[in-house]
């Protein structure tokens, strides 16, 4: 058990090398991770439900292992808090998807991945890198938490309003049954566990091994997404590049400033700006290759796998650059200290 726990730990502070590593050798061997998009049923909506699915689900169950009813105490004695969260989390990315999708004129297939990502949850990995860079942990588990649980309300409607202007049609109900199958039940699942068995230690122990699997879901996730689209991942232009870098790196940006708006302390403006900018990508990118109305629209899902690798990137650098510049700030302190006695 210790040696696995130390493996999950070597997965979480490595998050987005193992991406990227796994990224890279699916795309020169698309079969090695071909499973991923093998399809076990077919939901009552015409939803496909593939292993895919099942991994999203486990990623998920993963989180609803660390939630117990003190992070849902927390939730309300910080109203004001996850209310600003939410609302920049659900106006900022979604509108910006929105905005660079007609800035870039992008096609229609591409425009509805981004869209599709904007209108998604804050991603799980968000609350390891708000812990890196010295920001509000419990702020950002409350963030995530929320956005997550609004999900199957708020991503479907988003998604279906903002692309309305594409020529694809969008309904709501099979986005709203595909993240209750994905998401919510197993966060439920989880969650329930963690109450039931959260205070033994063996149970304890094995949530030490979850941060891994976890890394290990999402890097399937993209790997599934590179073995049936990475041929087409450069034949789309550098604009998907373009959209995916500048979504984030605005995303991050807005996030802060809507923290510094409200008048929250550093440690809050860092966790929002993550929290904004860091999107649940591996759900998007499920939802593009499993809901039944993406299927005419199978670029989508290439963006989607994009901002997946590239948000576990980013989402390291800043939590990096936030944690370097502390450091600075420690030395010059300290420096000034010196010199004053």
């Amino acid at each position: 058990m210790k040696l696995l726990q130390k493996g999950s730990k070597f997965l979480s502070d490595y998050t987005s090398l193992v991406v990227i590593a796994i990224a890279v050798v699916t795309f020169f061997v698309p079969a090695m991770m071909g499973w991923v998009n093998y399809q076990l049923f077919t939901d009552m909506v015409g939803n496909k439900f593939t292993s895919q699915s099942l991994i999203i689900g486990v990623i998920m169950f993963s989180m609803g292992l660390t939630l117990t009813t003190k992070d849902f105490k927390i939730l309300a004695q910080r109203p004001l808090d996850i209310c600003i969260g939410a609302a920049a989390q659900y106006l900022i990315m979604p509108f910006l998807a929105w905005g660079i999708s007609q800035l870039l004129q992008l096609p229609d297939a591409i425009a509805l991945g981004l869209i599709l990502v904007g209108c998604c949850p804050g991603g799980v990995s968000s609350n390891i890198m708000s812990y890196l860079c010295g920001g509000d942990v419990a702020f950002s588990v409350g963030m995530t938490t929320v956005s997550t649980l609004l999900s199957p309300i708020m991503t479907p409607l988003l998604v279906a309003f903002l692309a309305s202007g594409t020529k694809i049609t969008i309904e709501g109900l099979p986005m709203f049954v595909s993240i209750i199958e994905t998401v919510i039940l197993p966060i439920a699942v989880g969650f329930f566990l963690n109450y039931v068995w959260g205070k033994k230690k063996a149970f304890q122990e094995l949530q030490k091994v979850m941060p891994g699997i976890a890394v290990l879901g999402l890097a399937c996730v993209v790997g599934g997404v590179i073995s049936s689209q990475g041929a087409n991942f450069f034949t789309s232009g550098v604009v998907i590049f373009a959209a995916v870098l500048l979504h984030n790196g605005l995303g991050y940006l807005l996030g802060y400033g809507a923290g510094k708006m409200t008048g929250m302390n550093t440690a809050k403006k860092r966790t929002i700006s993550i929290e904004v900018g860091m999107q649940n990508a591996g759900l998007a990118t499920n939802l593009a290759t499993t809901t039944a109305q993406f299927a005419s629209a199978p670029q989508s899902a290439v963006i989607c796998a994009v901002s997946c690798v590239w948000h576990s990137i980013s989402g390291t650098l800043i939590a990096g650059f936030f944690a370097g510049f502390d450091r600075k700030q420690e030395k010059k302190e300290a420096k000034e200290a010196l010199l004053e006695n």
